[in-house]
């Protein structure tokens, strides 16, 4: 017979903690599987009827499904705090490689960094001697971006909010940078809040990058939607190339846009 410590170690092992709930949820949304074949469902239901079907019993399955619903936010945040802020990043900590090629030559002006993340786009604009505004939900990344500004003597303008918190306003930006962020919900807030001539410099992932493992499906674009998206725009430079990405391991296609409002 199994001790009441053995049986209380079997149930806790059946009941991982919330942060490891949505860590095995976000790799499965993210995953190709999902993406591909069951994009149009009821993610959270689907995602109950894979946790039944890998033996994880129905009260459990429902409890790990109502912790991603009513935390979700909450728990994405927090895995950006702790992938933006580590110590031994898994990302690119320098600029964006497109973003430098593309606005080198540009006259400075006002920028906003969408998703600024720990600030490696912002800080550089800076430098260049923009006038930069860059906001992200990952509030301690955000605190790390102004720290590492302040070590280096730049100004930058932050704000710890989401997209659907941030007020993008009416001809306010020379540029916008969209590295690895969803846009196609505040598509229509960018053109918008960019200026006549303004620009969008946007770098994000293929569909085909889904093979190298999960990515979120807001950075996951098809063969040539970047254009069709920015249709009103007028297209200076598009990309589909294989190349090193800033987020994951080794090279995977990339998809890359420079667009100037008319």
């Amino acid at each position: 017979m199994l001790t009441h410590l053995c049986l209380v170690g079997l149930l806790l092992a059946q009941q991982p903690s919330d942060a490891d709930v949505y860590a095995h949820f976000r790799a499965w949304v993210s995953s190709a599987a999902r993406t591909e074949a069951n994009k149009q469902g009821d993610v959270l239901e689907d995602y109950r009827k894979l946790l039944v079907g890998e033996g994880v019993p129905l009260a459990e399955a429902d409890r790990r499904v109502r912790v991603v619903r009513d935390n979700a936010r909450r728990l994405e945040i927090d895995t950006w705090n702790r992938i933006l802020t580590s110590p031994t990043p898994a990302f690119n900590v320098q600029p964006n490689a497109f973003l430098v090629r593309m606005i080198k030559g540009v006259r400075p002006g006002t920028a906003l960094d969408v998703g600024m993340g720990q600030g490696r786009n912002a800080i550089y604009l800076a430098q260049q001697g923009w006038t930069v505004t860059g906001f992200d939900p990952a509030e301690k990344a955000v605190a790390a971006a102004q720290e590492q500004a302040g070590k280096l003597g730049v100004k930058i303008t932050t704000l710890a909010v989401g997209d659907e918190e941030f007020e993008f306003g009416k001809d306010r930006w020379d540029l916008i940078v969209l590295s690895y962020v969803g846009l196609r919900a505040t598509l229509p807030r960018i053109y918008e809040s960019l200026k006549p001539g303004g620009r969008v410099v946007v770098e994000a992932f293929h569909r085909d990058s889904l093979k190298n493992g999960p990515i979120g499906a807001g950075v996951v674009y098809d063969t040539n939607e970047l254009l069709k998206l920015f249709d009103r725009f007028r297209v200076i430079q598009y990309e589909d190339v294989e190349d090193a990405s800033d987020f994951g391991k080794g090279v995977n296609r990339v998809v890359r846009l420079v667009a100037q409002k008319q």
